[in-house]
């Protein structure tokens, strides 16, 4: 799998619907954007900014919409569903999720030409018609209702009695409809290699790969570092920061510094030794000035496109990772001739210590300048241009179109550093 290329199921009816989507040209080309909900500025946000640059005149549609900050979506007004006045909606949407894949399949659709939908969970599963083009950005399939339902279960503590066999329902509920839904559009992007493997194993669909857009001007290169290690993250169960700390724990010559609040910050503090120094939430002048300064920035997650990882060898700074998933595409280890980081192979306390000292050992191997240059390949300009690409590639009416200039970037949430 390769940008701006996508394979699909061979079957007819497939190459049907695909080639009568094809048919339409006219010299206006009119184009629906649906993303999942609009609460926040994250990651998937970020994705949809790109995409609304590439499309400006698009008109943006969501399950609810609760922004405060609309300077990402350029003030566009935002079509919403009948969940969004149902009661404790702004707080509790996600309470909401049985009733989802209706909501998302009233929205009509059927005046324009193209529509592209940024799916976590239900954007995907939007009804569009025969004439019609749909780009599915498909940020992960439904992880809880999927891979993940057993965590989702546990975390929640809905193990067993009657909200335990309710929540199993509701995901069963979700994962009947969720394959048919994404097997009408008629073209899949995946944000990396991981997660089209995903992809392909609960939807038997290729998927292309573009991977997401990763602020790396706000994270200026810096090649004098000092001794210290940086981890910095949300301080909840899938992040491992735990690990990391227990790790260190164990390397009492090595400083580590953990940047970030949540759940598990008691636990943290409870296990951090003397060289691990737990700053909690710090503004994000002090993250960027310690993920800059830092020996190495530490990650133990598994996901599925690790930017933190990205934003901290855009400073320059090589990375320690665990070598799972998206991690595998934005670091390059040392059987790289120009690497970036170390990979370790467990989400354990002694495979990082290891890959610390491994680190330690090859220094000399890490350059600054190779770290920004890796960072440059998840740009906002090079995901614009491949995003774009794709799309042009599979409307005739866009063939001859250019991708429109981008206006001055906006001052605010993504020139900012920010916890993953």
């Amino acid at each position: 799998m390769s940008n701006g290329h996508i394979g699909t199921r061979s079957s007819p009816a497939l190459h049907a619907r695909s080639a009568r989507a094809a048919i339409r040209v006219t010299s206006t080309v009119r184009v629906a954007i649906v993303h999942d909900w609009l609460v926040s500025y994250a990651g998937a946000e970020r994705v949809l900014e790109q995409i609304i640059a590439c499309f400006p005149d698009a008109d943006l549609f969501a399950i609810v919409d609760f922004l405060e900050d609309r300077s990402f979506i350029r003030g566009k007004p935002v079509t919403t569903t009948f969940i969004q006045k149902l009661p404790f909606a702004r707080a509790k949407y996600r309470a909401y999720l049985p009733l989802m894949p209706l909501a998302i399949e009233q929205f009509d659709l059927s005046a324009y030409d193209v529509v592209i939908s940024s799916s976590v969970a239900i954007a995907k599963g939007v009804l569009t018609g025969p004439d019609q083009v749909h780009i599915s950005y498909v940020h992960s399939p439904t992880r809880h209702a999927w891979d993940l339902q057993q965590q989702y279960l546990n975390r929640s503590k809905r193990t067993s009695g009657l909200r335990s066999l309710f929540a199993r329902l509701v995901l069963h509920y979700i994962r009947t409809w969720d394959i048919p839904a994404v097997n009408s559009a008629d073209s899949l992007i995946a944000n990396s290699t991981a997660t089209a493997r995903r992809i392909w194993k609960v939807y038997q669909r290729d998927a292309a790969v573009i991977f997401p857009p990763v602020d790396i001007e706000g994270f200026a290169l810096d090649t004098q570092k000092e001794d210290f290690y940086l981890t910095a993250s949300r301080l909840v169960p899938d992040k491992k920061i735990d690990l990391i700390v227990a790790a260190f724990a164990q390397m009492p010559e090595r400083r580590l510094v953990v940047i970030g609040d949540g759940p598990e910050m008691r636990k943290v503090r409870a296990n951090a030794t003397p060289n691990v120094e737990v700053l909690g939430d710090q503004p994000a002048p002090v993250l960027l000035e310690r993920m800059r300064r830092a020996k190495a920035f530490v990650f133990a997650a598994h996901e599925d496109f690790s930017v933190p990882v990205v934003k901290a060898q855009a400073c320059g700074t090589p990375v320690i990772a665990f070598g799972k998933g998206g991690t595998l595409e934005t670091v390059r280890d040392l059987a790289d001739a120009r690497p970036t980081g170390i990979v370790f192979g467990a989400q354990t306390a002694e495979a990082i210590v290891a890959a610390v000292e491994d680190f330690d050992v090859n220094a000399a191997h890490f350059s600054p300048a190779d770290c920004r240059a890796n960072a440059e390949r998840f740009s906002p300009a090079l995901f614009r241009a491949r995003f774009f690409a794709h799309v042009r590639a599979r409307v005739p009416a866009l063939r001859d179109s250019m991708l429109p200039l981008l206006e001055t970037p906006r001052v605010g949430a993504a020139s900012e550093p920010t916890l993953p």
